[in-house]
């Protein structure tokens, strides 16, 4: 028995790694990983306290969460869901706790917590670190892992900006890797003096169907916050494209014209004598001064000098305010990698390859990838399991 070798010790390989012990504890796993350490990346994610899930709360679609991939996604969260996730790591002594977001993390806000519980469970396996995988070869009896044999080989590489050269002599198709995940680079200098602030807002790339809601934080390069990556995530292929030069959009009170317009309305109504800049509801008074700029509003106007051009142009403000884009920025914590593997080439249900049986694929080496929220991690937990059972079940029938 050759066992199985899975390339690439994070998140989604040492998932799987685990499950293979759990499952067959008599199949030899060995994983290979080319970094000094397994699971890097995971030890930093959330800021380094690991937003391991998501509880899916207000998810109407999963193409909402998952903008490509959603339809694998289906097929594996049936096989290992959000509540597999959560008893899973708890019953092995990680306490998890759930966030008003919907966020789930460990109780001890530490994702080293989630690192040693994956590093128990994978005991048994033979973690190669610091052995990058240079060729994958396919033969009669298997695979030649840097010419090693293996029965089963699992890709769990991760996003790969650079493209999967060991994987070149199997001509998989593949899908460019573009980033998701990033914020916007914003030139405008008005906005940039707003640093710090966080409001709830509508973004979008006018032109287009992209749109994303959630709280906006205004740095001093740009855009960030949820609603930023969100919409990054979305439009992944559509920025990359335009080489990161586009319009943004923000829509301050996630409202449409007219009920802004009423809105104002009805705030000069009750408020004629006051001075419009003094007179902000719901936005903070900063940024309520920063719009009244940019809509052409003098800051000692009262609300019974509001001329109908002048309401006009404040409605359009709130409701689509563009600034230019000039370019991305790298967030620091999660880096997500659209584009990889073609999921054409794989059986959606197994994660096999098509083309050569005893190959499979977990993770974001897939074409798949998510919102930021925990919904990669809990792909990367499905689509691990998903393999690890696979597999298991191939071994019970040909062992």
């Amino acid at each position: 028995m050759k066992g199985v070798a899975i390339i690439g010790a994070g998140a989604s390989g040492c998932f799987c790694a685990a499950n293979l012990r759990k499952l067959a504890p008599e199949l030899p796993v060995c994983v290979f990983e080319s970094a000094p350490k397994p699971m890097s990346k995971l030890a930093i994610t959330g800021g380094g306290r690991c937003n391991l899930t998501n509880s899916f709360e207000g998810i109407t679609s999963l193409k909402e969460a998952y903008p490509r991939g959603e339809q694998v996604i289906k097929r594996a969260l049936k096989s290992f869901s959000v509540e597999d996730t959560l008893e899973w790591f708890q019953s092995r002594g990680v306490p998890l706790v759930l966030q008003d977001d919907h966020c789930w993390f460990p109780a001890s806000q530490n994702a080293m917590d989630i690192v040693r519980c994956l590093q128990k469970a994978m005991a048994g396996a033979q973690l190669r670190l610091g052995t990058p995988v240079r060729a994958i070869e396919h033969t009669a009896s298997g695979y030649l892992v840097n010419g090693e044999s293996f029965d089963y080989v699992v890709i769990t590489s991760g996003g790969a900006p650079k493209g999967l050269p060991f994987l070149d002599p199997l001509q998989l198709e593949t899908v460019p890797p573009v980033p998701s995940l990033f914020t916007f680079t914003v030139p405008d200098s008005g906005l940039r003096a707003l640093m710090g602030l966080v409001v709830p807002a509508s973004l979008s790339l006018p032109g287009t169907s992209f749109k994303a809601d959630g709280p906006l934080l205004i740095t001093d390069w740009g855009l960030s916050g949820p609603a930023t990556l969100k919409l990054s995530s979305y439009a992944a292929r559509h920025l990359a494209e335009s080489g990161y030069k586009a319009n943004v959009a923000i829509n301050w009170l996630q409202s449409n014209e007219s009920e802004i317009r009423e809105m104002l309305l009805e705030t000069g109504r009750q408020n004629p004598g006051k001075q419009i800049s003094t007179t902000h509801g719901k936005l903070p008074s900063r940024l309520w001064n920063h719009l009244l700029l940019r809509a052409g509003i003098k800051a000692d106007a009262r609300w019974a000098e509001l001329g109908s051009k002048s309401l006009n142009k404040l409605t359009a403000t709130l409701s689509c305010d563009v600034y230019p884009m000039s370019g991305k920025s790298k967030f620091r914590d999660e880096f997500v990698t659209a584009g990889g593997v073609a999921l054409s080439q794989i059986n959606l249900s197994t994660l096999e390859s098509k083309r050569y049986p005893g190959l499979y694929f977990a993770g974001e080496v897939l074409d798949i990838d998510a919102i930021t929220g925990g919904f990669n991690l809990q792909a990367a937990w499905s689509t691990g399991y998903v393999c690890a059972q696979s597999i298991v079940k191939s071994h019970g029938s040909n062992f």
